[in-house]
């Protein structure tokens, strides 16, 4: 399937030094953010305790807000208090600093303080609690599978294709991650293990798309050779234009129905994918291609040797 029914003739590699630059200033603008403000971690990696609870009807028309100043009074300030399946239902997932390991009776003491202060037993659904070493753990296990993907990608591409165009695929993959990252930093999400494990689907979905177009960059180098490489690259991309847009788009109208539809839950994880597709798409047409064509220009690119042809079998007739 082709979303153009005419051959496009983009300029891609005109566009790449001020693209390039644009991905500079943005990485290193994420950096800040990331090591200045840090990220809004969960209970899954700071620790912390979630409730899940129903209040019955005998409780009146309870709210968010209405929780709120009840943890207020039980010294919980900072609790998130977010509403779960219809307003009619009156449930609650209640995220709070503090978990069973540093306090056992946390939980059955703000049960009883909300208790009293409704008027009613609350319906507990489920309990969950994370010690802060835990998630210290887990969040040591999230950066480390991070990079070891991007090493593994690394060495991958490096023996798929030639050194040239390993460095440029990491690069790219590093740059989405930061980018993504760095959003969630400045705006203060919740980086939860949703959202780590979003990132690291983003990691794979922009390297298939950069594997579609470096073997399409060889497969023409084979033919044209590397005299006309910004040529080359401009072709590879322009004739998979329309199938990055349309797996792009497709995946990301799953994305949108996570995001409209997932919930609470999953919303951290489908924000992120909706925004690492968006880049990740960006990254391999100016970031990754952009670093091949320069390490080639500099070091050097070696032309795959061509395929050799089949002869064609002749008969020779007899008079």
């Amino acid at each position: 399937m082709e979303l153009f029914k005419r051959k496009t003739n983009i300029d891609f590699v005109k566009q790449m030094p001020l693209m390039v630059g644009i991905s500079v200033v943005i990485t290193v603008l994420s950096l800040i953010s990331i090591g200045v403000k840090g990220f809004n971690f969960s209970i899954d990696f700071e620790g912390g305790t979630v409730l899940e609870l129903q209040t019955p009807a005998a409780a009146g028309d309870v709210d968010e807000q209405r929780l709120r100043e009840i943890l207020t009074e039980l010294g919980q300030p900072d609790a998130s208090i977010v509403r779960v399946g219809e307003p009619a239902e009156h449930e609650f997932r209640i995220s709070m600093r503090g978990s069973q390991e540093q306090d056992r009776e946390l939980s059955v003491t703000l049960l009883k303080g909300m208790n009293q202060a409704l008027g009613t037993d609350v319906v507990v659904k489920s309990v969950e609690s994370v010690g802060p070493r835990v998630g210290s753990e887990l969040r040591r296990n999230g950066v480390l599978a991070i990079v070891l993907s991007w090493v593994g990608i690394l060495i991958y591409v490096w023996f798929r294709f030639e050194w040239q165009y390993a460095p440029g695929a990491v690069l790219a993959l590093v740059h989405d991650v930061v980018f993504t990252a760095g959003l969630f930093s400045f705006f203060g999400w919740e980086f939860d293990m949703n959202v780590l494990a979003a990132l690291l689907v983003i990691i794979g979905y922009s390297m298939n798309d950069t594997i579609v177009i470096y073997d399409r960059i060889r497969e023409t180098v084979a033919t044209r050779g590397t005299t006309e490489l910004e040529s080359v690259v401009n072709e590879a991309i322009n004739s998979t234009l329309s199938r990055t847009i349309l797996t792009s788009g497709v995946t990301q109208l799953v994305v949108i129905a996570q995001l409209l539809v997932g919930g609470p839950v999953l919303h951290g994880m489908a924000l992120a994918l909706f925004i690492g597709i968006l880049i990740g798409t960006y990254s391999t047409v100016y970031v990754a291609s952009a670093v091949m064509i320069w390490l080639a220009r500099r070091y050097g690119h070696s032309v795959p040797a061509p395929k050799p042809e089949r002869r064609a079998r002749t008969r020779t007739s007899t008079t």
